[in-house]
């Protein structure tokens, strides 16, 4: 636990496989509170086996009022509060990847540039990312090669067309993943071993 806004923030810590020292951590954002979405969201603890599998100490955590973690939902507004918070807690400095899924992919773009003029990101990892209910920040040009958009191609939930439109003005790349629904149904390993492949990616 750690201290919020608006209580205790709940996160979940992993350590990077291997005995070799970290390459820095990885904060993964779940998806939305009023849905069921935790920190123990499978896609989520699929994102933290790619970054421990990858060399990266993995960060989880309950948004406000899921969980452990105090405090009431906060449409998306307070919950970047506690991303920055968890963010101070445990990265202060050194190499920092950020990660969401759904709705914590979305507060992570805001997260992402909020971060990105104080510090650098190395890797930036969007799936699923909801941009329906409210917009999704912009990614920054200097920052496409760090970061690893995936979409499913069959998500009812947040359609492939409306993160299209979202990419397209900004001309990020989508990986598009035939046949995926919003949770990766049957394709986790697939969504892992993407994340594998990005995070061992040069950045140029």
């Amino acid at each position: 636990m750690i201290q919020g806004a608006a209580g205790a923030i709940e996160f979940a810590l992993d350590a990077p496989l291997g005995d070799s020292a970290a390459k820095g951590v990885a904060v993964i954002a779940h998806p939305h509170p009023l849905f069921g979405g935790s920190m123990d969201n499978k896609v989520v603890q699929t994102l933290a086996r790619a970054f421990t599998q990858s060399g990266w100490t993995a960060v989880r955590f309950n948004f406000r009022g899921v969980g452990g973690s105090q405090g009431v939902h906060d449409e998306g507004r307070g919950e970047l509060d506690d991303l920055l918070t968890l963010v101070s807690a445990v990265a202060p400095e050194g190499s920092l990847c950020l990660a969401g899924f759904s709705f914590g992919a979305f507060v992570t773009t805001h997260a992402h540039e909020r971060l990105s003029a104080l510090r650098e990101i190395e890797k930036l990892v969007l799936v699923g990312t909801s941009v329906s209910r409210a917009p999704a920040a912009p990614i920054a040009s200097e920052a496409h090669l760090k970061t690893l958009v995936i979409h499913g191609e069959q998500d009812d939930t947040v359609t492939l067309e409306a993160v299209l439109d979202w990419a397209r003005p900004q001309a990020l790349p989508v990986t598009v993943v035939p046949g995926g629904g919003h949770f990766f149904h049957g394709q986790l390993p697939l969504l892992k071993n993407l994340v594998v492949r990005h995070l061992s990616s040069a950045n140029s």
